[in-house]
């Protein structure tokens, strides 16, 4: 399967893409710790079958010095011993944000106190974007058939600079 469109060879689709990158900065430099950003952003790659995302993800986490052990294990998190309850909390959201269509409530009542519980203001709005920011990168990656296993660590970073 071919790519469909490259969004940076696209002129309209360049400008998009970069202000869509540039949005992710912001999640980036917020203080959400990387490792959370990076298992969050891959749960929900891994849920939309996103490959060029899981792909990316799995490679930034890897060389921002995420274990193996835990990135093989993302997608069982609950039936796993090396997430932190935070994480497990990051990881519900990230689920549960998600799959919106799948449960009339959205995120549960349950998640939200445990994400409350484990973030401060500014870390619960770099997750709530982050889950927004990642299904939309999915969608896009999707559509466009773009294919995971050409990523290398840094490469998305270098086309927003």
């Amino acid at each position: 399967m071919d790519a469909r469109l490259n969004l940076f060879e696209n002129e309209l689709g360049s400008k998009f893409a970069k202000r869509f990158a540039n949005a992710g900065l912001v999640i980036q430099q917020s203080t959400l710790p990387k490792s959370t950003q990076e298992l969050v952003a891959l749960r929900a790659s891994q849920i939309n079958g996103c490959g060029h995302c899981i792909d990316m993800h799995t490679k930034e986490a890897t060389a921002a010095g995420e274990s193996a052990v835990r990135l093989h294990l993302v997608a069982a998190w609950r039936e796993s011993t090396v997430f932190t309850d935070a994480e497990r909390a990051a990881l519900a959201l990230s689920e549960e944000g998600t799959r919106l269509a799948d449960a009339h409530q959205g995120v549960s009542d349950e998640t939200w106190a445990q994400v409350r519980k484990h973030y401060d203001d500014d870390q619960v709005a770099a997750l709530v974007s982050l889950v927004a920011l990642i299904n939309a990168a999915n969608r896009l990656a999707v559509i466009l058939h773009q294919q995971g296993g050409a990523y290398e660590a840094g490469t998305f970073a270098a086309l927003v600079h």
